[in-house]
């Protein structure tokens, strides 16, 4: 399936507004992956096979499967969904987009939270690291190489949660020593990028709602008879944070966005998951109303 992108009348609104409406933040997740490229295996396979050196290298886990690491990696990708699912894209260099309302209803003490959990599963693979590298030495065999273990501490550095806040700049606020004309250019130049960033953030809104209301609609086209589709409560989840972000974020104060949100809650109210699976006029009803409501989104070019 070819990605959609959303397109509609560029965004006009105050930068002062917009300023005070929302923060640019940056996550910093750091985690030690413990794998290592094996240049002699490397070298092997490619002889043994007749092939050219550098087609195939070997990757190893130095720890093999080590429940511990395991845990904190995996918790770290949740950690990153999380943030990326309250915040909206900005930059290319990983600052994203948060409505001031949502960093401070929700935001800051959800990912303040989650840095407080992170740690302390560092800290049970460390306890455990010396012993696991013990294990490592009966589960790759001639693959072992204690060299390649770094110490604790070294380890340690590897890993990292940090989480910067910056305000959103200000058009005009440039304090540069260059003249009048090189200023106004300037000034033109971040107003377009500016511009750009925020109807991307926008229509990363509109995406992630279009998304959420194509899989109700799909796992709700079934009828009483018919071979049940099995869903998962989130289903219903999912739809209801689009409306609580398309209030929560729409710092533009977008007409439509306004009226996408009071539909949607609309189509919700009363509705839950299990209600959804045993009435079938209710489910029927339900994916109507979401599939006019994806009619109505804004356009998309495929």
């Amino acid at each position: 399936m070819q990605a959609t992108t959303f397109t509609s009348a560029p965004t006009t609104t105050s930068i002062p507004t917009i300023s005070s409406s929302a923060i640019l933040v940056e996550l910093s997740i750091s985690v030690w992956t413990a794998r290592r490229l094996d240049k002699t295996a490397s070298r092997d396979i490619t002889t043994k096979n007749n092939a050219m050196v550098g087609v195939a290298n070997v990757s190893k886990r130095l720890l093999g499967d080590c429940a511990e690491l395991d845990a904190v990696q995996k918790f770290a990708a949740n950690a990153r969904n999380i943030h990326y699912s309250m915040s909206m894209p900005w930059s290319d260099m990983g600052m994203r987009l948060v409505p001031t309302a949502v960093y401070l209803s929700k935001y800051s003490k959800t990912m303040s939270e989650l840095e407080q959990e992170f740690y302390p599963l560092v800290n049970i693979f460390l306890d455990a690291y010396q012993w696991e590298i013990g294990q490592s030495q009966v589960k790759l065999g001639d693959l072992f190489n204690p060299d390649e273990y770094p110490s604790t501490d070294a380890v340690r550095n590897k890993f990292r949660f940090q989480l910067h806040e910056m305000p959103v700049p200000d058009v005009g606020d440039f304090r540069l020593d260059i003249g009048n004309e090189a200023m106004a250019a300037l000034a033109d130049k971040y107003t377009n990028y500016y511009t750009t960033q925020l109807n991307n953030a926008m229509g990363d809104l509109w995406q992630r709602t279009h998304t959420a209301l194509t899989k109700m609609s799909e796992r709700l086209d079934y009828a009483d008879g018919q071979t049940k589709k099995v869903f998962r409560d989130s289903l219903v989840d999912n739809v209801v944070e689009m409306v609580e972000l398309l209030d929560a974020c729409n710092i533009t104060n977008d007409t439509q966005m306004s009226a996408m949100k009071n539909r949607l809650e609309d189509t919700l109210r009363g509705v839950t998951p299990e209600a959804l699976r045993e009435d079938g006029y209710l489910r029927a009803e339900t994916k109507r109303a979401v599939d006019e409501i994806i009619k109505a989104l804004p356009s998309i070019d495929l």
